[in-house]
This record gives C-alpha cells, sequence and structure tokens, in this order.
C-alpha cells in the first residue's frame, strides 16, 4: 500500500514532501491536451501572419497596424510560451524548478498587463482619428506610436518586477511541497494592480469608446439631416466610413478582450494563489484564448489582413518588391 501511494506521487523518493501527481483521466488528459495544443498552435500561426503582414507590407506601416501588431507579438508569446507551460503545469508534475516557475509567473503577468496597455492606446489611436480626424495626422505618426509601443512594453516590464517582487527575491517560497508551481502576490502589490491595471485602464478604454461612438452617432444624424456646410461636410468625410468601420472593428476586439480578461483578473483579486488550483487553469485559458481571437476578428473584419495572408501563404512575398504590393 505504501509502495501504491508512493507511485502517486511526483517524487516517491520525497514521500514527505512531495506532491502528488494529477488525478486527471488518462483519456480525459489526452482529449484536453490535443484541443489545447490545438489551440495554442492556431494561436502561433495566426500572430504570426499578423506580424508577417504589417511588418513586411509597407502599406501597413501606419499607427493603427504598428499597435495591433504590438498585441500581436504579446498573443504570438501567449501561443509560443505561455500556452504550452500552462498545459504542461496542468497534465504532470512541474518538474522544472522554482526559478522557471517564477520566470512562468512573470511572462504571464507582462503579457497581462501589455496586453491592456495595447488595448489603451489602440482606443486612443481611435478617439483621436474619429474625435479629431483633422489633427490626427499631426499627432498620431508612425515614430510617436512606436516610442509609445515601447514605453509601454518596458512601463509593464518594470511594473512586473515590482508586482512579483517577493517571489523574484526568494522563488519557491510559498510552495507546500515538491512538484508544484505556485506564485503569491502581496495584498499591496494587488491593490497597485488593482489601480493601475484595471480601473484606470478599463475606465478609459470605456470612456474613449463612449466619446467615439457619441460622435460616430452625432455625424450619422447630421448627414442624414443633410446639412450642407462644406467644412463639416469635409470634416464627416474626412472621418469616412472605413475610420468609423475601423473603429467598429477595435470596438469588437476591446470588448472581446474585457470579456476573457475580467474573470481572471477578478479571480486574481480574491486570492493571493494565482496558479495553484484548476479553476485558475480555466481562467488563464480563458484569457489565452483571447490571443487565438484577435488575429480571427481581423480577418473577419480587415480585406488586408486576408489578402496579406493569401500572398504570405502563396509565397509570393519573396518576390521581388513584395513589400511595396497594394493590398489595401
Amino acid at each position: 500500500m505504501e509502495l501504491q501511494d508512493g507511485a502517486e506521487l511526483c517524487f516517491p523518493q520525497l514521500f514527505n514532501v512531495s506532491c502528488k501527481k494529477p488525478t486527471l483521466h488518462w483519456s480525459e488528459a489526452v482529449l484536453l491536451n490535443i484541443l489545447l495544443v490545438f489551440i495554442s498552435l492556431i494561436t502561433v500561426v495566426l500572430n504570426l501572419l499578423v506580424i508577417i503582414s504589417v511588418s513586411h507590407f509597407r502599406q501597413l506601416h501606419t499607427p493603427t497596424n504598428i499597435l495591433l501588431l504590438s498585441l500581436a507579438v504579446s498573443d504570438f508569446l501567449v501561443g509560443l510560451l505561455l500556452m504550452p507551460l500552462e498545459i504542461f503545469k496542468k497534465s504532470a508534475c512541474w518538474i522544472l524548478g522554482d526559478v522557471v516557475c517564477v520566470l512562468y509567473g512573470y511572462l504571464v503577468s507582462h503579457m497581462v498587463f501589455a496586453s491592456i496597455g495595447n488595448i489603451v492606446l489602440i482606443s486612443v489611436d481611435r478617439y483621436v482619428a474619429i474625435c479629431h480626424p483633422l489633427q490626427y495626422p499631426i499627432k498620431i505618426t508612425v515614430t510617436r506610436v512606436k516610442c509609445c509601443v515601447c514605453l509601454s512594453w518596458l512601463w509593464y516590464g518594470f511594473f512586473t518586477i515590482v508586482y512579483l517582487k517577493d517571489e523574484l527575491i526568494e522563488p519557491g517560497r510559498n510552495n507546500s511541497c515538491f512538484g508544484e508551481c505556485t506564485l503569491f502576490i502581496s495584498y499591496v502589490a494587488r491593490a497597485a494592480d488593482l489601480v493601475l491595471t484595471f480601473i484606470i485602464p478599463v475606465s478609459v478604454i470605456v470612456f474613449v469608446y463612449v466619446r467615439v461612438f457619441a460622435v460616430a452617432v452625432s455625424h450619422a444624424v447630421a448627414m442624414r439631416s443633410h446639412i450642407t456646410d462644406v467644412t463639416f461636410q469635409h470634416s464627416v468625410n474626412v472621418t469616412k466610413k472605413s475610420e468609423l468601420k475601423a473603429a467598429r472593428t477595435l470596438a469588437v476586439l476591446v470588448i472581446v478582450y474585457l470579456i476573457c480578461f475580467c474573470p481572471f483578473y477578478c479571480y486574481s483579486l480574491v486570492t493571493v494563489d494565482l496558479t495553484g488550483t484548476s479553476y485558475a487553469s480555466f481562467l488563464f485559458f480563458l484569457f489565452y484564448f483571447n490571443s487565438c481571437l484577435n488575429p480571427i476578428i481581423y480577418a473577419l473584419f480587415y480585406h488586408w489582413f486576408r489578402k496579406a495572408v493569401k500572398l504570405i501563404v502563396t509565397l509570393q512575398i519573396l518576390q521581388p518588391c513584395s513589400c511595396e504590393a497594394n493590398i489595401m
């Protein structure tokens, strides 16, 4: 009987301090892992297509697409690194050590924070484009957007270090047994996290999109009323259907993101253990699944993405001067 119990442990030789192996039935584990690995591969491939599209074709080097590129990079890293590690953590004993566990926690936190930063920047970009169309080319340039994206990634990288300070100083300090990977965050760090990466960003996003669609509605009413003022009509035309369509598309992106993001975030507010339960794993994958949905949204709403993918898949991007192709 002692041997049988030992066989159920991650490290049978460490009987008194070893964690138990995951108890999921092998058939359920195989089916679940196949599904999750498939989602991970789809996430990597689709976001890689977005990265190649925006990076390769010069016509796509616009401020808005630079922000989409930044979001695609974070989504790509989620599919390439975080999903496989979460699958491994869910289906097997954690044998990669405390340092890798903390590194995994750092990557999770950084991707969460960087994603919300990208969404805020996308919202602000649409606000200026719709509400101040004549000033948009002056205020929002590719160079400024690149600087904002870099600063956002650096800021959230630094914030994540502060957020996980205790775990980074002493990895594995809160593990109850060998073979588990758990991260505990102090109440002070979670309070700062609540304000800086949830309340303020979500408030900005909601406010910005309320303003965007209020302006869009007022433009639509004005056009139906047949206002003939030339200057105003020019302003409305500058805003154009394409800008409004882009705003609607990015609004869908933001709404889907918040649907996937809020349950995970709310859970992180009521527990200090961010990685230790099966419920936490489900919420992680709900959040990660958003990284798979984003490029699907691009494919549904953006003609340029579908055209770019066709050129990439058929290897036409290997031809000379393919970066100058007209795909809009």
